[in-house]
């Protein structure tokens, strides 16, 4: 059995490893009965030349190499969100070459299944910004993903909750370029505690209040919404808004902390799925919904729901910093060689943070080869001191 020591409650003490490695098995996404998007990290370069804070350096081959690790488990790609730094380190530069080179691998196999983030993030918001500035910020992003020919996931806009005086003006605004886009779109609701920036979206910081606002505009525009992700960390809100979308309109959740359960559904619906702890778990993902098109759902919950304390864990406030979790995981499990992020982003969590979540990824069953993670662990441990 291996073991390893560890930091817990101010000493160090032994852990035992006792989780058997999910199989790493081959799907397609049209195998499943939900279509399941992760929204994929990037890979930094760490023996780039640059200053970490300000300039990013990516690993493209790595990076692009785990998108095909996603695709070929049968899961899509939401390219360029949250999860990939999009407003924490990743720029609108950066981003749009992501994009450009993703749809490119993505344009090499038959069964990819990828949507791209377009938003405002390369307009700082300020007193001089108008709606008319970020429409046309949007309008800008859009037009590159399409011109590449991506689908869009329409991303939440800090500008505009900048400059937005009310309801009104999110309407005028998602009304306005859903009229434009050549296919279907799913938005994106990003909460105030993925983004502080966004408090008060959609016009109001009472949440069911925002609600309102947005379903007015998926109503008014439902041919050219495919669906909505919300990120709240509520399943009582999702539910709530899933049960009032057009029959159309899906729902993607983006609840870090309730997928299990808002996945599998009730007698009157389901989620689909866009989440970044897909990207961290995505063969126990990927067994799950295989499970669920079996309609085995107790072989769904006992794959799935061991991966929530840890996808908990990983998203504990401040929830911002969740992309230290997602990094580290793929660093235990062999998918980089180096726990190195983007803008210096690995020193967001503690040693503690990251002990707790290789004690849950065991349990999880998601450490892909247990001996290596240790080794992999140990290693960083030693950097901190502990030997």
């Amino acid at each position: 059995m291996t073991t390893i020591n560890l930091p817990l409650d101010g000493k160090i003490v032994p852990y035992a490893l006792t989780g058997t490695p999910i199989e790493l098995k081959k799907r397609e996404a049209k195998s499943f009965p939900r279509i399941a998007f992760a929204a994929a990290h990037v890979v930094a370069d760490p023996l780039a030349d640059n200053d970490p804070w300000l300039t990013p350096a990516i690993d493209w081959e790595r990076t692009l190499a785990f998108r095909h690790r996603l695709w070929d488990l049968g899961l899509g790609v939401a390219e360029a969100m949250d999860t990939a730094q999009r407003g924490m380190g990743l720029g609108w530069p950066e981003a749009r070459e992501l994009i450009r080179r993703a749809l490119a691998e993505a344009g090499s196999r038959k069964d990819a299944l990828i949507a791209c983030g377009a938003g405002t993030d390369h307009l700082a918001p300020g007193p001089d910004v108008t709606i008319d500035t970020i429409i046309r910020a949007y309008e800008e992003q859009i037009e590159t993903v399409e011109a590449a020919g991506g689908r869009i996931i329409l991303m939440a806009s800090r500008a505009l909750a900048a400059a937005a005086k009310g309801p009104d003006d999110y309407i005028r605004v998602y009304d306005r370029i859903l009229r434009q886009v050549r296919e279907p779109v799913i938005i994106h609701w990003l909460g105030e505690m993925f983004d502080p920036a966004l408090q008060g979206y959609w016009g109001n910081g009472d949440h069911l209040k925002a609600m309102e606002t947005c379903l007015q505009v998926i109503e008014s525009n439902a041919a050219k919404v495919d669906g909505i992700k919300i990120s709240l960390l509520s399943k009582e809100k999702e539910v709530t808004m899933r049960r009032q979308l057009p029959k159309s309109v899906r729902m993607y959740t983006g609840d870090d902390f309730n997928y299990a359960e808002l996945i599998a559904g009730d007698e009157q619906g389901h989620s689909d799925a866009l989440l970044g702890i897909f990207d961290a778990i995505a063969p126990a993902a990927s067994a799950a919904l295989d499970a669920l098109g079996r309609k085995s759902n107790r072989e769904f919950f006992d794959l799935l729901e061991p991966t929530v304390p840890l996808s908990r864990h990983i998203f504990k406030a401040p929830t911002r910093f969740y992309k230290t979790g997602v990094v580290f995981l793929a660093y235990l499990n062999g998918l980089q060689d180096h726990f190195t992020m983007i803008g210096g982003q690995q020193s967001t969590r503690s040693l503690v943070h990251l002990a707790e979540l290789f004690r849950l990824a065991d349990k999880a069953r998601v450490l892909a080869d247990p001996e290596m993670a240790t080794a992999r662990m140990k290693q960083v441990l030693a950097v901190h001191g502990v030997h």
